[in-house]
């Protein structure tokens, strides 16, 4: 079994990572996924907001690896990429459960070119002002994702197109995938 955990700032290009990944025939974990599901269970608002209050509050109540603990049940299978690690503490907690089989890729790209594509999502949760979008920054950054990216087995730098990412990914995976 392999699992490769992503991290990197909103909007570095994890999603598409993760594309690359399932195209590979990688079993997709998004642990968003399962704060938004938590999110939903308590009935709150999909919006990023109440998303990330729910996520920090979990946090402090549970400790700093508690997303990374509820992901954990969900890996199997020969490939598997888990979406969205957002501190060392969660790092650990992968490393624990899954040893030499995990490996963490950071993917990176700056402010500037993040800020744009996250205007272009249109999703509820994108930020459409530069404050905004240094508040998101700011928040992940206080979650420890500078750590988790610093920790990173691999980095991605990704500042061109999606065709030069792909070719970057494809690379990446052929030796990861072929390390026993």
């Amino acid at each position: 079994m392999k699992i490769l955990v992503t991290t990197g700032m909103p909007g570095s290009g994890k999603e598409e990572f993760l594309q690359c990944c399932i195209a590979r025939g990688a079993k997709p974990i998004r642990m968003g996924d399962i704060v938004r599901e938590k999110a939903k269970e308590f009935g709150l608002d999909p919006s990023d907001s109440s998303v990330g209050t729910l996520a920090n509050e979990e946090r402090k109540r549970y400790g700093k690896d508690v997303w990374a603990k509820r992901t954990i049940p969900y890996v199997g299978g020969e490939l598997v990429i888990i979406d969205g690690t957002r501190g060392p503490d969660e790092i650990r907690a992968f490393k624990h459960a899954f040893g030499e089989n995990l490996k963490v890729i950071a993917i990176h790209s700056s402010a500037a070119t993040r800020f744009e594509r996250l205007k272009g999502r249109g999703r509820s949760d994108s930020p459409m002002t530069r404050a905004d979008f240094d508040q998101r920054d700011r928040r992940e950054l206080e979650w420890g994702v500078g750590e988790a990216i610093a920790l990173a087995d691999y980095m991605v730098v990704n500042e061109s197109s999606i065709a030069d990412l792909r070719s970057e990914v494809g690379r990446l995976l052929d030796i990861l995938v072929m390390k026993k």
